[in-house]
């Protein structure tokens, strides 16, 4: 019986938080989705940060030996809030951060995140929504934390302000290995 054909490589684009002070369940997600992209030989790219979620992807990738792109802003990298040890493409404004990540990406995951991490993946749906791209996107929700988001996606096709057709543009997932397996499937 021959073995499945292991999976092309892939651009993972990855939205998440920077922030220091969220709780250990979402930074070991993080770091979970770090060591798995880089052990099945895909390339992080991501926001550039050393810092939260961003910081413990990327740290774990690195010890891994996984391929890395970060796009950050020129500010950042002064400030000190740069991932050292891997390739990074310093921009100076977030319209050029965010079309770095984009056109990077061979697929979008969002971990949990705030505001910029919201703005970035959902500028993802609309994008594929307007058929700019057609991209795997991909949701990790850890602890519940999209239910809200989700909740509110749920008003919007119930009450016609987003057409039915467009629940596939997005997948929910639990875990890690579930959005690269998605992904994984969806781009072979």
């Amino acid at each position: 019986m021959l073995s499945p054909t292991p999976p092309r490589p892939l651009a993972l684009t990855v939205y998440c938080a920077s922030s220091k002070r969220v709780a250990q369940s979402y930074l070991d997600v993080a770091t979970e989705l770090g060591r798995l992209i880089a052990q099945r030989g895909h390339t992080l790219v991501y926001g550039g940060g050393n810092s939260g979620l961003m910081g413990a992807l990327a740290q774990a990738a690195l010890a891994h030996n996984g391929k890395i792109r970060g796009v950050i802003l020129a500010g950042f990298v002064e400030r000190g809030y740069a991932q050292s040890g891997h390739e990074m493409q310093s921009v100076d404004d977030m319209r050029s951060r965010k079309r770095g990540l984009d056109e990077l990406g061979d697929a979008f995951i969002a971990l949990p995140g705030g505001f910029g991490t919201l703005e970035e993946i959902l500028e993802m749906i609309s994008f594929k929504q307007l058929g700019l791209h057609h991209k795997p996107i991909v949701f990790v929700n850890t602890n519940h934390y999209f239910d809200g988001l989700l909740q509110q996606f749920e008003r919007g096709f119930s009450e016609a302000f987003i057409h039915e057709r467009f629940r596939e543009l997005y997948t929910i997932v639990k875990t890690p290995n579930d959005a690269l397996e998605v992904i994984e499937a969806t781009t072979r």
